[in-house]
């Protein structure tokens, strides 16, 4: 069975820093591209980061500089270092597994997680 479980959302105050995690297990993990999500309330959802299965990163603008994704493949372990935090930031973080890449770019997001709050207050 898939399993995708993220942890570590929290609340701090715009400038702060906060990361997260995310736990795979039931696929084999060092073999997709992962990626990062978040959906704010009454929006949709978009994408944060991806990171292929050989470390190749790429990120949304609104967050490069700030945010960075790693993996740790002996762990099955997806992290998203979250810094320089805005309010715009609030939303739920998600991770998902895709089976495919195009250059740096994963595609195809199979596997999904439940999602974890992060919270930016001004």
């Amino acid at each position: 069975q898939v399993q995708l479980e993220e942890s570590g959302g929290g609340s701090v105050q715009s400038g702060g820093s906060l990361s997260v995690s995310c736990a795979a297990s039931g696929y084999s993990y060092s073999a997709y591209c992962m990626g990062w999500f978040r959906q704010a309330p009454g929006n949709e959802r978009r994408w944060v980061a991806t990171i292929t299965r050989d470390g190749s990163t790429t990120y949304a603008d609104s967050v490069k500089g700030r945010f960075t994704i790693s993996r740790d493949n002996a762990k099955n372990t997806l992290y998203l270092q979250m810094n320089s935090l805005k309010p715009e930031d609030t939303a739920m973080y998600v991770c998902a597994a895709a089976p495919s890449r195009t250059g740096n770019w994963c595609r195809d997001f199979q596997y999904w997680g439940q999602g974890t709050q992060v919270t930016v207050s001004s």
